[in-house]
C-alpha cells in the first residue's frame, strides 16, 4: 500500500506562487505516473496534471498551461506542482495521486489513479 502526503498549501495573493509537494511512503513505486487533482466546493474534483516515471512527459489542463509545472525526483520519491500566476480560480483543495504500477500511460480522470493523498488548501484572495 502506498501513502501519499501532500504539503506546501496555503493563503496567497493574486499573482502569486506556491508549491506543492507530494511525498510518497509504504510501498513506493518510482515509475508510477503520478498527478494532480483539486476540487473547489460545490464541483467535481478535476485534472489538474500528470508525470510519467521519468519526467519526460507531462500533461496539463488547459486553464493551468504557462502557469503550472509538474516535476518529479523519484530518489526523493517527491512530485512537485509549481504554481506561478495565481488566479482566485485556482482555489481549491488539491490531491496528489499515483496510479498502480502497470500503467504506464498519462492519466487525466480521477478514475484512472488507485492511490490519494487527503488534499492540501490552496486558496487565492486578496
Amino acid at each position: 500500500q502506498m501513502q501519499l502526503v501532500e504539503s506546501g498549501g496555503g493563503l496567497v495573493q493574486p499573482g502569486g506562487s506556491l508549491r506543492l509537494s507530494c511525498a510518497a511512503s509504504g510501498r513506493s513505486f518510482s515509475d508510477n505516473v503520478k498527478g494532480w487533482f483539486r476540487q473547489a466546493p460545490g464541483k467535481e474534483r478535476e485534472f489538474v496534471a500528470a508525470i510519467n516515471w521519468s519526467g519526460d512527459d507531462s500533461s496539463y489542463t488547459d486553464s493551468v498551461k504557462g502557469r503550472f509545472t509538474i516535476s518529479r525526483d523519484n530518489a526523493k520519491n517527491t512530485v512537485y506542482l509549481q504554481m506561478n500566476s495565481l488566479k482566485p480560480e485556482d482555489t481549491a483543495v488539491y490531491f496528489c495521486a499515483a496510479r498502480g504500477p502497470s500503467y504506464s500511460s498519462l492519466g487525466l480522470y480521477s478514475g484512472q489513479y488507485d492511490y490519494w493523498g487527503q488534499g492540501t488548501q490552496v486558496t487565492v484572495s486578496s
